[in-house]
């Protein structure tokens, strides 16, 4: 077993709130365990092009507040070449980098297992993400942080609605996976909530509406993800329902990129803090190819591989909330 003298850190795809508290606590771990750490700028593509920088604990001053992250963050098609994980490999050997640290989401930890197996190099993984669709942890980075956005802005779009006897149809993240629209749209107390992993069908979601106009309510938020798959676009919605119920006034709020930007909660500071921690320690300790994650309000390390190829389910209780919360 090599030891480890020096680690890099890096964050990719995605940016979500709570990132720079991550590299704030690896780059500190580092220091405190007397480990040299470098930070790559622009994920995967900037390890290819060698754009590291060294990283002390004065380095990362400042920055638990801050959303987006400091070491930018890019996609790269390079990487996914054989020849573009050789530079990158290069590179790390280049800087005299024992191991990494890839925070990050599903597409990032891929290539992270796929390197691991080419060049046996050790790497552990910190899943950032608001769409907190990574099995082996309860919570991603920025999920909390976007779930609190989401609630904040669909609470002011329900005071112009009912000022107006307006049904809106928020939009929020969620490609795959419909975490934010169902927990946000419990939060903020939706009508009707609309995700990837359950079709509803349109008819229900027009009955759904019909009984809450004869109970007596004037207005009502819709909220959903933008991976529903009712197989129409948000505003498809909107336009089919004006057709069915002209009776309503309909609107649409696409919250989009305002979710992932904004300064990370406290959850996400702390947890962000507790999981750079561990990916430290597991690297010392000789561990590779994992990811840490939270359960039961504990750190714990999941296989990168099971993490990647496992399920998150959304949960079921919750949906059954939902339904009763919406009479």
């Amino acid at each position: 077993m090599r030891k480890i003298k020096k680690i890099a850190v890096m964050t990719s795809g995605g940016d979500a709130p709570g990132m720079n508290a991550a590299i704030r606590s690896v780059v500190r771990t580092c220091a405190y365990y007397r480990t040299d750490c470098m930070g790559i700028y622009r994920g995967y593509q900037g390890l290819i092009e060698g754009d590291l920088i060294p990283l002390t604990a004065r380095s990362v001053n400042n920055i638990i507040h801050k959303g987006g992250t400091i070491l930018k963050s890019a996609r790269s098609k390079d990487f996914r070449t054989k020849e573009g994980r050789q530079k990158a490999y290069e590179s790390l050997k280049k800087n005299n980098v024992d191991a990494l640290v890839v925070i990050g989401g599903d597409g990032s930890f891929t290539g992270g297992v796929i390197f691991n197996k080419e060049f046996n190099f050790p790497i552990i993984g910190i899943p950032g993400t608001i769409d907190n669709d990574i099995s082996g942890t309860s919570h991603t980075l920025g999920y909390d942080t976007a779930l609190n956005t989401a609630v904040e802005a669909i609470d002011k779009i329900r005071d112009t609605a009912s000022s107006h006897n307006r049904l809106f149809f928020v939009e929020v993240m969620g490609r795959d996976a419909g975490f934010i629209a169902l927990n946000a749209g419990v939060g903020a107390g939706a009508e009707e909530i609309l995700i990837p992993e359950e079709d509803l069908g349109l008819e229900r979601m027009l009955e759904s509406l019909k009984k809450s106009r004869r109970s007596g309510k004037s207005s009502s938020i819709v909220v959903v993800s933008e991976g529903d798959k009712t197989g129409k676009n948000v505003f498809e919605l909107a336009d089919y329902v004006e057709e069915n119920l002209p009776e309503y006034e309909v609107r649409v709020s696409v919250l989009g990129h305002m979710q992932r930007g904004g300064s990370p909660s406290c959850f996400d500071r702390v947890l962000a803090s507790r999981l750079g921690v561990s990916a430290v320690e597991l690297l010392l300790d000789g561990k590779t190819n994992l990811m840490v994650g939270l359960k039961d309000n504990k750190v714990i390390s999941t296989d990168l591989e099971k993490a990647i190829k496992g399920q998150h389910n959304i949960d079921t209780e919750l949906l059954r909330v939902s339904d009763i919360m919406t009479i």
